[in-house]
């Protein structure tokens, strides 16, 4: 137990509860010195969680070792290309590690153990509806600050975004563990942004099921408004949450592209390259290209939420269907980030057996 506690992981969800104290701490005294409320039904405001959960995000990456190695470049300090090698067994995949085999690991472990969570979630809500009227998630019951209906909104919404983030960490890690050895490289083009990619992923988790003990939200996996621009605290985390996996995802496809257009063997041109490599290179494209616009969609939201502005408010001149193209520029090309990996092992498989 002693080495868990001294774990990467372990330090990193640490200084992530630091980090969201202290953000929502400094509102909160922001908002004392102006005579504002400094609480609600959880104890902090809307925009002193907003700010916690960002700086928690912030504490995560400083607090579990994964930018270290920059900020010693920023000071002038060399750093060795591989430190892994201190960690053997389970701790090396609980630790900042620069290895994509290890590294690819850790994003499947993580989207199992993901999947297993939103799979949960379906099960209590699938459960209910084995009957009709309800069975167990009664009007009259209180868990997270929500009653029954209100939970069962939250489970089915926050079972649909798990299942999705789960797929995208699925599919990061078998092209971090394959693609290098396919292309005969000894690892990814920028071995310390895949580690990062790799943990921004861990506090995003965290995230999404943080909004199922802030109030829940009832508005589906899509988040459309106005339905979120009225939902409890918890959908700002949905939100957050959403949009920090949105960067591991983007800055995990920038580097497999760069990986591929740089580190092939000497003589694997394009057209000599595994079909599987074809199929990341074509997921990572669609991944950094379309990725921003789920995050700028839930972004104006957000805003929206905490600074009165009108994107999506018809009263204020917005239209709520600019959300609904700004997420399905991202949220239909999603699909095939889902499946062209699938297709790509497909491909690589049949020929041989």
């Amino acid at each position: 137990m002693k080495k868990f506690f001294s774990t990467a992981l372990a330090r990193g969800l640490f200084w992530q509860l630091i980090g969201t104290l202290v953000g929502a701490g400094l509102v909160t005294g922001i908002r004392a010195a102006m005579g504002l409320s400094i609480t609600d039904t959880f104890f902090f405001t809307e925009p002193a969680w907003v700010l916690g959960a960002f700086f928690g995000v912030l504490f995560f990456l400083g607090g579990n070792g994964s930018v270290t190695d920059w900020f010693k470049w920023a000071r002038g300090i060399d750093t060795p290309e591989h430190h892994e090698d201190h960690y053997t067994g389970w701790e090396k995949y609980l630790n900042v590690s620069l290895d994509h085999k290890v590294i690819g690991i850790q994003y499947t472990v993580t989207a199992l153990a993901l999947i297993s969570i939103g799979g949960l979630f379906a099960l209590i809500f699938r459960t209910e509806l084995a009957q009709s009227q309800l069975q167990f998630l009664t009007v009259d019951m209180k868990l997270f600050g929500q009653n029954g209906p209100q939970l069962y909104n939250t489970l089915m919404s926050l079972h649909g975004m798990i299942m999705i983030v789960s797929i995208l960490l699925g599919v990061a890690g078998i092209i971090n563990y394959v693609v290098p050895l396919l292309l005969g490289a000894q690892d990814m083009a920028f071995p310390r942004l895949n580690a990062f990619s790799y943990w921004l992923a861990v506090p995003a988790s965290v995230l999404l099921l943080m909004s199922l003990v802030l109030g829940g939200f009832g508005t589906g996996w899509t988040g459309y408004p106005p339905l979120s621009a009225r939902a409890p605290v918890g959908v700002q985390m949905f939100f957050l949450g959403v949009f920090t996996a949105g960067w591991s995802s983007i800055l995990g496809a920038l580097n497999v592209i760069a990986t591929v257009i740089r580190m092939r063997s000497k003589g694997m041109t394009a057209m000599r390259m595994p079909i599987f490599v074809w199929a990341a290179v074509a997921t990572s494209i669609i991944a950094m290209t379309a990725t921003q616009l789920i995050g700028l969609s839930f972004q104006l939201v957000m805003f929206q939420r905490l600074l009165g502005m009108g994107f999506f408010d018809p009263a204020k001149g917005g239209n709520p269907v600019l959300f609904q193209h700004l997420f399905w520029f991202y949220s239909h090309p999603a699909v095939y980030v889902f499946v062209l990996p699938g297709l790509g092992v497909i491909s690589e498989l049949l020929p041989v057996f």
